[in-house]
């Protein structure tokens, strides 16, 4: 069998020519084994029609072994001139013709050389659109952060329309008026809580 891939013929049939000379000498050997069976049988039921034959079964047997092997050995030598003219002139493709699918090598050829910075190109893009994905990824997550923060300020500026509020509700004119009531007040509250805390624990202690 020829050690050559032919992969541009494989391309074009399907199958690789030398699967297909495979599958040509398993189907002769086939066929000259299913031959030599029936001779067989056809001698056999000859020889049971003759009295006191000196020829057994077994000398048959050994008589067909060995003329199956000649002709193996004779149609190995054949097969091999054979598949070397089916692999050199019938299932090779010449090598100035394109497959169909190929046609556009013709006006698009490149060079080894032109190839290599080809292949450098695509490898360069890939970096680049990797490095890019990663700077969208980081943009994406920063865009959330934001989102959040602007929830908190939010937050925090509706509660200082609310502190406002108040503050006008009782008299104040403006935003740190209001604050600073609102402080007054709480600390006054805060005062009022550990005044009552203390009357709690001096009621215990008594």
């Amino acid at each position: 069998m020829s050690v050559d891939p032919m992969t541009y013929e494989a391309q074009f049939f399907g199958f690789t020519p030398q699967t297909c000379t495979l599958r040509i000498y398993i189907a002769f050997q086939d066929y000259l084994f299913e031959v030599m069976q029936a001779v067989e049988q056809v001698i056999l039921k000859k020889l049971d029609g003759i009295r006191d034959c000196a020829i057994s079964r077994v000398q048959i047997r050994k008589c067909t072994e060995k003329f199956l092997c000649f002709m193996k050995e004779r149609f190995d030598n054949l097969f091999g001139k054979m598949e070397q003219l089916f692999l050199q002139l019938i299932l090779r493709i010449p090598p100035n013709v394109l497959l169909p699918e190929d046609k556009s090598q013709e006006t698009h050829s490149y060079s080894e050389e032109e190839f290599h910075l080809l292949q450098k190109e695509i490898e360069q893009l890939q970096e680049k659109y990797k490095t890019e994905l990663c700077t969208k990824q980081a943009l994406l997550a920063e865009l959330e952060e934001q989102k959040t923060v602007e929830t908190k300020l939010k937050q925090t500026l509706s509660l200082f329309d609310e502190l406002e509020n108040v503050g006008r509700d009782h008299g104040a004119s403006d935003f740190r008026e209001g604050l600073v009531f609102l402080i007054q007040n709480s600390r006054k509250l805060h005062s009022i809580i550990e005044n009552v805390e203390k009357e709690g624990k001096q009621l215990k202690i008594s």
